[in-house]
């Protein structure tokens, strides 16, 4: 049997490639509570302590978030991620998750709800880039798009939290450069080509005497 073809009509046009679906964060664990933390502050670095995860000091403008089970009487905080902010980029410390034996949550997917839960929050407040050290959890990050930068990358600010690695997540439509912001950097200096001619040089079609 021969094959069959399909022929478009002179000047139809192929069919348009459908747009890629926006990025879905995925759904939070059941019976796990995602929420910014303004009263267990000091339990949630407690989590922080106890996994033996590092923390910044406290500091202005800071933000935690948890991730809590029970009821809500009773609810027992159970991860925690923090937001170091610094003009328009932040550092995040953590995800840092504590389950006890036989509990039934994956502790990846509490992690990758918690960073489900802050990205939003983060780009509402003016943040554009975020860093974070891996920690094991690189699948988490990659889900999320964050990528691996050089370590160079890590504005000022943020230099010397400890941790080896580092991943970053720019959003909305930027693209990412290597190129530091202009606070980061020594003043720029002109390219030669865009300096003005120096007084004594000879312009395009004068001969030297």
């Amino acid at each position: 049997m021969g094959r069959s073809k399909t022929r478009r009509a002179a000047g139809e046009r192929a069919p348009a490639t459908p747009p890629l679906a926006p990025f879905a964060s995925p759904p939070a664990p059941e019976g796990v509570l995602f929420e910014p933390l303004t009263e267990r502050i000091d339990e949630a670095r407690r989590l922080f302590s106890y996994a033996g995860a590092w923390a910044p000091a406290p500091a202005p403008g800071e933000v935690l978030w948890g991730a809590s089970t029970g009821r809500e009487a009773d609810r027992r905080l159970i991860g925690a991620l923090l937001l170091e902010k610094k003009g328009a980029a932040g550092m995040l410390h953590g995800p840092v998750v504590v389950l006890t034996a036989g509990a039934g949550w994956n502790p990846i997917e509490v992690a990758a709800g918690l960073l489900a839960a802050l990205i939003p929050h983060a780009t509402g407040s003016g943040i554009e880039t975020l860093f974070a050290r891996p920690q094991g959890l690189d699948r988490v990050w990659v889900r999320f798009g964050f990528i691996p930068v050089p370590e160079a990358d890590l504005p000022r600010a943020f230099k010397g939290r400890p941790g080896s690695g580092l991943f970053a997540w720019r959003g909305g439509t930027a693209l990412w450069s290597t190129r530091k912001p202009q606070s980061d950097e020594a003043p720029s200096t002109p390219h030669p080509a865009s300096l003005p001619p120096h007084p004594a040089s000879p312009q395009r079609g004068e001969e030297k005497m």
